[in-house]
């Protein structure tokens, strides 16, 4: 099936305004926001550049990104940047990808509440993960891990879970020596998934009792501490969904994992089809084929379409990229480096930025026609136009 040229920027431009005033008053200022940097971003409303080849003389505008972290545009950068400083911090072992899940229950809480219950969820995955590595009976170490939020399903449904990312083994209680996992094994999924639920219900009960948490509609009535309890209590006999995939090759398969994962959104624009005042279409996988093309496409009502892609937008200030333990603060490249050393690996040394790097004006991106260095010729602020000729580019600045 053939890509289209369709964005999200498109169906917020065309259709977010009348959105917007079916649902004045319903849609919050952080929303709100990642509308307008979307719908703004690589325009003149951001301002930009023109910048010209010192080779062949080809000139282009390049409009500035809106660099919101919800925007599908902005994200494949941010990653690169990312990934580029956290190839340093890779070690040479395996490494382990372990998926946690809130059941759909606690989804609808979450769905009010999602600073308190996506904080929740980071440090309670955390915590098992390290609790159970810890146990002198399991691998009797302490680990570190790098842990991603992700709020949606591939139908841009409300399902939150953490993907993490945890290297196989850790240092000693007394730090002298590194404890490698199995080969091909960290931790048994049933024993975290258990843990998990405890440490995960006990936090929920904690956010009750103290007010941090808030009910609207339908569980209006859970704000009550003997109904609330009564709606959890089935909770605690159901087994939660923790999965363990198989480790990955390399670092170099972490790496490249890692940048499909760390600044994804709730859908990128590559899977948009087509949009009208009706509807957009949209490619979408179904997990629950278990065998066959999963690849599907869905069909929302515009507006449903927008709703949902907005009810991902994460508060402001929440952090969805997390490290813990051996890999968290300060400390973290004082545990890589003594690691190293423990492996007999080679040293990781910080890198000179390359010269043009530093130069200003000077892009990094080469020339599309020659490949020869490209320079800022002119930079224009917002709602500005260029004043030279050039014809525009659609590139971040």
């Amino acid at each position: 099936m053939p890509r289209s040229n369709l964005e999200i920027a498109d169906i917020f431009r065309e259709h977010g305004p009348a959105w917007r005033r079916d649902h004045a008053g319903q849609v919050s200022l952080a929303q709100l926001k990642v509308m307008s940097a979307i719908e703004a971003c690589r325009t003149d409303a951001l301002g930009g550049h023109v910048a010209a080849c010192t080779k062949c003389g080809h000139q282009h505008v390049a409009y500035n990104s809106c660099k919101n972290r919800h925007c599908p545009k902005c994200q494949d950068p941010a990653a690169r940047d990312w990934m580029a400083a956290r190839a340093e911090d890779l070690l040479p072992v395996e490494y382990f990808h372990v998926v946690f899940t809130l059941p759909a229950e606690i989804a609808r809480i979450a769905y009010w509440n999602k600073r308190a219950v996506y904080g929740l969820l980071f440090k309670a995955s955390a915590e098992t993960v390290m609790t159970i590595a810890a146990d002198p009976k399991r691998l009797g170490a302490r680990v570190g891990m790098t842990s991603v939020l992700h709020t949606w399903g591939s139908a841009l449904t409300h399902h939150p879970h953490i993907h993490m990312i945890v290297p196989g083994g850790g240092l000693s209680p007394d730090g002298t020596r590194w404890v490698a996992c199995k080969p091909g094994f960290f931790l048994h999924v049933r024993v975290l998934s258990r843990l998990f639920r405890r440490l995960f219900m006990e936090g929920l009960m904690a956010l009750h009792r103290t007010g941090q948490v808030a009910f609207f509609g339908d569980l209006k009535g859970l704000a009550d501490a003997e109904a609330f309890a009564r709606h959890l209590a089935p909770l605690r006999k159901t087994e939660w969904v923790v999965y363990a995939k198989p480790p990955f090759g390399g670092p170099e398969q972490v790496l490249a994992y890692l940048s499909r994962y760390t600044h994804r959104v709730a859908i990128s624009n590559s899977r948009l089809i087509s949009a009208d005042a009706q509807t957009v279409a949209f490619r979408w996988k179904d997990y629950r084929v278990k065998s066959g093309d999963r690849q599907k496409v869905m069909r929302l009502r515009t507006d449903e379409f927008i709703r949902r892609f907005l009810i991902h937008v994460l508060p402001d200030g929440f952090h969805r990229i997390r490290h813990y333990g051996l890999l968290a603060g300060a400390n973290r490249k004082t545990n890589i480096e003594k690691i190293r050393v423990m492996l007999g690996a080679e040293q990781t040394k910080q890198k000179d930025p390359p010269i043009d790097d530093i130069i200003p004006l000077t892009l990094r991106e080469p020339c599309p026609d020659c490949g020869g260095p490209m320079r800022i010729i002119e930079i224009f602020r917002r709602g500005q136009k260029p004043t030279t000729r050039a014809p525009p580019r659609s590139q971040a600045a």
